[in-house]
């Protein structure tokens, strides 16, 4: 894990989000189409798997969060993330990648996919050791 306060470690990532699919989820706009018009962007992914998981739809649930949250890994890579290091729940950016970490780790515990559930749940404590709470995960 790297400590945020590692003077030795990586710089925290922080994404420069999508401006035009945060809007529209703030406007209500349907996330399915947010997610059609903007589909790298992790934030419509979250809200469509969160929405999921409420309905009890954890298939689809998961199949959303895995699609989020590998179109996060594909951002944090192009902003110059080597697969560790910080990325910070406090970055407003940065919290459709991790949201979509929480649900794919809710969604895999669901199924029974314990290995997966784990695996998310130890990538979200790498990225920020406070974002498993702050979403509400275990």
């Amino acid at each position: 894990m790297t400590s945020f306060g590692d003077l030795l470690g990586p710089q925290p990532t922080l994404l420069p989000g999508d401006e035009d699919a945060e809007s529209d989820l703030l406007n209500h706009v349907d996330p399915k189409q947010v997610a059609a018009d903007h589909p790298t962007a992790s934030i419509a992914w979250a809200y469509l798997a969160e929405a999921a998981l409420a309905e009890g739809e954890t298939i689809t649930a998961y199949a959303y969060a895995r699609t989020g949250y590998h179109r996060g890994l594909d951002q944090l890579r192009r902003n110059g993330w080597k697969g560790f290091g910080p990325v910070p729940y406090s970055h407003e950016q940065n919290r459709g990648f991790l949201r979509c970490v929480a649900a794919l780790s809710q969604a895999a515990k669901g199924i029974g996919e314990s290995d997966e559930h784990a695996r998310c749940l130890d990538l979200l404590e790498d990225c920020d050791p406070r974002a498993a709470e702050a979403l509400g995960v275990e």
